[in-house]
């Protein structure tokens, strides 16, 4: 599956990502030298949108596998990914490496959990703790959202399907109005 992961972000790299990024500037050249302008203005607007797309492509990309996780483990890659959130992100992860995947597995739930705070939440801040219990590790993000997260959506029945590959589970706590806590426990033995 790490194969099969690795695989598709480089051809999303070479392929779909190049692709934007030269409609991008193809359409801001157009837009700059174009003399009507509202047409100008279409134009701009358009490579705008491609470049917000292919930013877009690129995080996702990025995501599928990081080379952070494969080289340093899961407390490195998890502090990358706050970083570069575009919200403020505490995090508290253990340092130790645990199995491929289960360091994949535990960094896609705080990815996806980020994803979700920032895209469909509305939270002004997300704390992600990653800490290990016996033989479990435990990932747990809160955000401070707006609350009401679906777990039936795509993206968190994709987390509970995938923890079930690797005899894990997901608990999602999520009312109206109070922001949402997603705890996930896997098997790192």
């Amino acid at each position: 599956a790490d194969a099969e992961r690795r695989r598709v972000e480089r051809n999303l790299h070479d392929g779909a990502q190049q692709g934007l990024l030269s409609l991008a500037v193809d359409l801001r050249l157009l837009a700059d030298g174009v003399p009507d302008a509202e047409l100008a203005r279409a134009l701009g607007t358009a490579a705008d949108h491609a470049t917000a797309s292919f930013e877009e492509l690129r995080q996702l990309s990025r995501g599928l596998h990081p080379a952070v996780l494969s080289d340093r483990g899961l407390g490195p890659a998890l502090e990358y990914l706050a970083e570069s959130a575009p919200l403020p992100v505490t995090f508290h992860a253990v340092r130790e490496r645990f199995p491929a995947v289960v360091e994949a597995t535990a960094y896609y739930v705080a990815a996806e959990c980020l994803a979700n705070a920032t895209k469909h939440a509305r939270a002004t801040k997300v704390d992600v703790s990653v800490r290990r219990s016996g033989d479990r590790l435990v990932v747990e993000v809160r955000d401070d959202g707006v609350g009401g997260a679906d777990p039936s959506g795509s993206g968190l029945r994709g987390l509970a399907d995938r923890l079930g590959t690797v005899d894990g589970a997901l608990t999602i706590d999520s009312p109206v109005g109070g922001g949402t806590r997603v705890r996930a426990e896997l098997s790192c033995a």
